[in-house]
């Protein structure tokens, strides 16, 4: 069944709605993902071009390579997109999504250049932000409060 997502960039002068039919993302682990998002992987979800409305403006957009652009905010550097030219896909960063804990992978691409160690973290130790007192000291002099 068809739902709306919201999301956006870091500081929300890029804004967006979209119609998802599911909760499938992908996981991309090429080099040019790496690159673009600064990460091990970039962690996507495929939408229909039609189905994304920009709702503040449209991101700025980069050729990242000869077959396609990748939007992003040029005021706070969020990444936000991999449109391949011709496509009536595109892919959204899941982090930039609103919700985006509803969203799983169910697949891994580019596989070529996955980083091993990085694969399976589930036994690595787990910290909160609310844990790390001079963090959370910072946080709660400046807003009141910790960030969303």
């Amino acid at each position: 069944m068809a739902r709306m997502m919201t999301g956006g960039c870091q500081c929300g002068s890029v804004r967006y709605s979209v119609e998802v039919s599911d909760d499938d993302a992908y996981l991309c682990h090429c080099r040019m993902c790496q690159r673009a998002t600064g990460g091990v992987f970039a962690a996507l979800k495929q939408v229909p071009r039609a189905a994304v409305a920009w709702t503040t403006r449209e991101p700025d957009r980069r050729a990242s390579s000869e077959i396609a652009v990748r939007g992003f905010c040029a005021v706070c550097g969020t990444p936000l997109t991999y449109e391949g030219h011709g496509s009536d896909q595109l892919d959204l960063t899941v982090g930039s999504f609103d919700d985006a804990g509803r969203l799983r992978p169910v697949g891994h691409f580019g596989v070529e250049s996955r980083h091993e160690g990085w694969r399976d973290t589930r036994d690595l130790p787990d910290k909160r932000t609310d844990e790390l007192p001079n963090i959370v000291s910072k946080w709660i002099n400046l807003r009141g409060k910790l960030p969303d």
